[in-house]
């Protein structure tokens, strides 16, 4: 069968400079031919150098450009294979490939039903509001199939996502519409930043960012006498502009913190109890845990100094200082990527609580501020659509961060938020726009757990770990290669994302592979809706427009708005959104809780009758702690130089690095004792497995924690190996592959125990950006 037309426009080298957008900014770019130029939007104060790595990624050696499949499936067929991710490939024509996706689609479907078809994605690869990966695969799954089993939530906030519904509402109405960074700069007066505030995640957002503010609003705030907290083993995790004062905390211990901090001021009768009486609900039931009524155990200031390394006086002069105060309690998402990573988010409400500062204005608790450019900012007034995903008739799904226990246990069951579920069996995974060997943990396991497949099919741009272990890989475009609208709700500047060069190769967008694959199908136009990608643009940026003329706004029309190149939406008041509203008037707007109230205790977490999370918040030792072989934390946090592992072979995340190694920061103290120098190799290892980074001996970080961003490429010593070491410096080599609990099953990457060592072996070459062996 025929492929349609492609219907990409023409873009010659050295074209004209048009606008375009990414999840950490708004640019301008154009094309030479070989290089990309990139300048900031002029009215970012602040742009990120992450679009800088945009630079040398369209012609990198690293792109797919033709339709691959491995060698072992294409001459055996479909089936379970041990040598994914250790064999060659071989190249096929658009046609071959298209024809074997289609007819194993129909085989899996026909033989296994569409349980035994998974729909993985994660979100990020483009800012476009259309030729957006997830709702992409998702609607074709769904309008041509007819389903798939899906993930729910996400790696970012997997345990937050789920206990906040429980104890204030929604995640997003406490995120996004609650405190802003103007709020902050006029009124609060500290900032108590558990897990801290670092820029570097500001930088993004997802459907793009076009005004980087954080830095400079910490800045004005500081300067009008607000002091900011940073509570994290890293002393960058709050900017100098802040002027923070920093407490360095053993990892995974902010809980216990918060429990001492409570307990001074309830002891010394500092909280707000006319507050906690008329808007939360279940105090006396923590208070008695608090006490220690309940297990014998006062969480006073002295036990929390035991558990988290500060000094006892400390936390009481912490508590004190906190009293009848403007403040506002962040907790980052850093905190609840980790064992147990519900209750600190629920104590930060608890805290706020206690202190009577929920609904006011820079004051109270807000979740992840600081944590993405999305948090703080005012919410546009006009809806901005997405591409729609369609119906799914599959009822099974698993939380994101259970997919190698799904692939491994098929009939299993698991408990998830009060309900008992089973894994369905599933043996055909469907990805595009993600990749999963950046966001899972115990990449042994992972790469085991895809080996169960009959099939992995994979749309990706670059040669990804993930596009390794597929069987088949269909090369799509980049986002500088297509058109599409960069909006997202709370940033006013919707852009015109202009195709700045031509595709690389044979490299498609997702929705012309998906719209051929639909048509030997026998669905394409239940994809398509008779819409090409243009009309596709033209119909989202409608309800847009159509919103503005409602409001007597300016409203373009499509060809102008793309001609213009960008246009700027209006905003909501900063009305300070649902815990506003409620501290204002409870009884005409109660919270979305059981109570209508703060569950300070919640009788439905409790009815579940988890002992791995209670009913009310509490400190629950970890187990995943530093012992005598493994004595060291490892802090295993979002990079600086990208987002996630996209474009980690850029410009600037390749600067970045040291020896072509990520970088791995240890105290002196820690590096003297086993004899590390400044950019010496090192080796991490624990029981799951190793890695080869380059050290940074540095006292911003407190002794006897190492940290090793995410984000690199796994670049595996020798890939047959079962349990190979990653020489390029991937944690996930490292970190536990286990649920948060059996309430949220969030992933638990954040943290874990290591031990480390000077490398003085001979050092392996870097491979990860280099194209795998092709066969025949």
């Amino acid at each position: 069968m025929a492929s349609a037309p492609r219907s990409h426009s023409f873009v010659a080298p050295g074209a004209a400079e048009g606008p375009h957008s990414s999840h950490w900014g708004t640019f301008f770019a154009s094309f030479d031919g070989h290089h990309v130029k990139v300048r900031p939007h002029p009215g970012d104060p602040d742009p990120s150098p992450l679009i800088n790595n945009f630079t040398n990624a369209l012609r990198h050696t690293a792109r797919v450009t033709a339709p691959m499949v491995r060698r072992g499936w294409l001459s055996r067929g479909p089936g379970a294979d041990r040598a994914r991710g250790n064999d060659t490939f071989v190249q096929v024509s658009w046609d071959e490939a298209l024809d074997l996706v289609a007819r194993e689609l129909q085989r899996q479907r026909d033989t296994y039903g569409l349980e035994s078809i998974f729909g993985g994605s994660y979100g990020w690869s483009s800012a476009g509001r259309f030729h957006h990966a997830q709702s992409q695969v998702h609607r074709f799954l769904n309008t041509v199939l007819g389903g798939y089993v899906r993930s729910v939530n996400n790696y970012s906030a997997g345990a937050s996502a789920v206990i906040m519904p429980h104890v204030l509402g929604p995640l997003d109405a406490v995120a996004r519409r609650n405190v802003t960074w103007e709020q902050i700069v006029e009124h609060t007066e500290v900032v108590l930043a558990f897990g801290g505030m670092a820029v570097r995640n500001t930088q993004v957002a997802s459907g793009g960012i076009s005004r980087h503010i954080e830095r400079d609003a910490m800045g004005r705030a500081a300067r009008r006498g607000c002091r900011f907290i940073c509570v994290s083993p890293l002393r960058e995790d709050l900017p100098e502009e802040a002027q923070p004062r920093w407490l360095p905390v053993r990892p995974g211990t902010d809980t216990a913190l918060m429990l001492g901090l409570l307990h001074v001021l309830v002891s010394e009768n500092l909280h707000d109890c006319e507050f906690l009486a008329r808007y939360c609900d279940g105090w006396e039931n923590f208070q008695a845990y608090l006490s220690g009524q309940t297990d014998g155990q006062p969480k006073d200031a002295s036990w929390a100094a035991g558990v988290t390394g500060l000094v006892e006086n400390d936390i009481i002069a912490l508590a004190r200082s906190l009293a009848s105060k403007r403040v506002l309690v962040v907790v980052s998402h850093s905190l609840q990527r980790a064992e147990h990573g519900e209750q600190p988010v629920w104590l930060g409400v608890v805290l706020a609580a206690a202190l009577g500062q929920l609904g006011l204005p820079g004051g109270g608790y807000n979740y992840a501020l600081g944590t993405l450019a999305h948090y703080g900012k005012r919410n546009n007034a006009v809806p901005i659509a997405a591409f729609p995903q369609g119906r799914n008739s599959v009822d099974a799904y698993i939380p994101v961060a259970r997919i190698a226990d799904m692939l491994l246990h098929p009939g299993e069951t698991f408990d998830y938020n009060g309900q008992r579920l089973r894994y369905p069996h599933v043996r055909l995974a469907y990805w595009a726009g993600g990749n999963p060997f950046h966001h899972h943990q115990d990449l042994t396991r992972l790469r085991e757990a895809f080996r169960t497949l009959d099939t992995f099919i994979v749309h990706e741009c670059v040669w990804t770990a993930t596009a390794r272990h597929a069987d088949i890989v269909l090369p799509c475009t980049m986002t500088l290669e297509r058109e599409d609208i960069g909006a997202t709700p709370t940033d006013p500047l919707m852009v015109a994302m202009h195709r700045i060069a031509p595709p690389v190769g044979q490299a498609r967008d997702d929705y012309e592979i998906f719209a051929d694959l639909a048509e030997r199908l026998g669905r394409r136009e239940a994809f398509t809706e008779g819409r090409s990608s243009r009309e596709w643009l033209r119909h989202i940026y409608e309800t847009t427009r159509a919103a503005l003329i409602e409001r007597g706004e300016d409203a373009p029309d499509f060809d102008t708005f793309w001609q213009r190149g960008e246009l700027v939406l209006p905003q909501s008041p900063d009305d300070g959104g649902m815990l506003r509203a409620f501290r204002q008037d409870p009884d005409q707007h109660p919270l979305p809780t059981p109570s209508g109230k703060v569950q300070i205790s919640s009788p439905t977490v409790a009815s579940f009758g988890y002992r791995d999370c209670l009913g009310y918040p509490a400190w629950i030792e970890p187990a995943d702690v530093p012992d005598n072989e493994h004595p060291l934390y490892l802090v295993a946090n979002q990079p600086a130089t990208r987002l996630h592992s996209q474009l980690d072979f850029g410009a600037h995340s390749a600067s970045c690095k040291r020896h072509g190694r990520e970088v791995c920061r240890v105290h002196p103290a820690d590096a003297l004792s086993r004899r590390i120098s400044d950019g010496d190799i090192v080796r991490l290892f624990n029981t799951r497995g190793a890695c080869l980074a380059a050290a940074h001996v540095t006292d911003s970080i407190m002794q006897g924690v190492v940290q090793l961003p995410t984000g690199a490429w796994f670049d595996p010593l020798d890939p047959a190996d079962e349990r190979p070491m990653c020489v390029h410096g991937n944690p996930n080599m490292l970190t536990r592959d286990v649920g948060t609990s059996s309430l949220a099953q969030g992933c638990t990457g954040q943290l874990t125990a290591v031990q480390l060592e000077r490398y003085d072996g001979p050092v392996p070459p870097i491979r990860a950006y280099e194209p795998p062996e092709l066969g025949t």
